[in-house]
């Protein structure tokens, strides 16, 4: 027992370190979806978007596969789904 209350505590801290980086905070939805941007463009991806609900970001990957990261001052709405 006293081997493995180390490892529980590690554990433990582990968990609350998680917790911590505030990860939760992130949506995702499945695509398609369609963000409207503030200057009436739109950008379609066919994959799914991560949207952080404390900081209104939207993180989404273009065809070719490259992540791109949009801040709440950059885009209107976005929209998901069929």
């Amino acid at each position: 027992m006293k081997k493995s209350f180390p490892l529980l505590l590690l554990v433990m801290m582990g968990c609350s370190l998680f917790e911590d980086t505030k990860l939760v905070d992130v949506q995702k939805f499945d695509g398609p979806c369609i963000i409207t941007l503030k200057d009436g463009s739109t950008i379609e991806t066919e994959g799914g978007i991560e949207v952080s609900k404390r900081y209104e970001g939207i993180t989404y990957r273009d065809e070719d596969g490259k992540i791109w990261s949009l801040f709440k001052d950059e885009y209107d709405s976005y929209s998901c789904g069929n």
